[in-house]
């Protein structure tokens, strides 16, 4: 399964809104997990079973919490019985895509 997430604290009392510290403090949790990942400026995504992943997204909510006085905990899943490697595969299989329809336009 891939699960995308993003886990960020409210209440933090920083005049900015930045949450930077404690996003660091979540993705350290997903890195150290050893699971396949990749963070992006407003997700991270993560590939595994659906126990170790779910435990992995709930190790990072905790680890943000004492940031703020509460957590937000925005979650999305593909879940797929049978197929790894998903995380850069959807990737590949859509640059394959608009190769194709690149070339097809060309040809028009």
């Amino acid at each position: 399964m891939l699960v995308a997430f993003s886990v960020a604290p409210s209440g933090t009392g920083n005049a900015d809104g930045s949450v930077h510290d404690a996003v660091a403090a979540a993705v350290r949790v997903v890195r150290d997990s050893g699971l396949p990942h990749r963070t992006t400026s407003m997700f991270t995504e993560i590939e595994g079973e659906w126990d170790e992943v779910f435990d992995v997204v709930k190790r990072a909510t905790e680890a943000v919490q004492p940031y703020g006085s509460r957590v937000s905990l925005v979650l999305k899943a593909d879940i797929r019985p049978g197929y790894t490697g998903e995380l850069d595969g959807k990737i590949e299989r859509l640059e394959s895509a608009i190769d194709a329809q690149r070339a097809g336009a060309e040809q028009d």
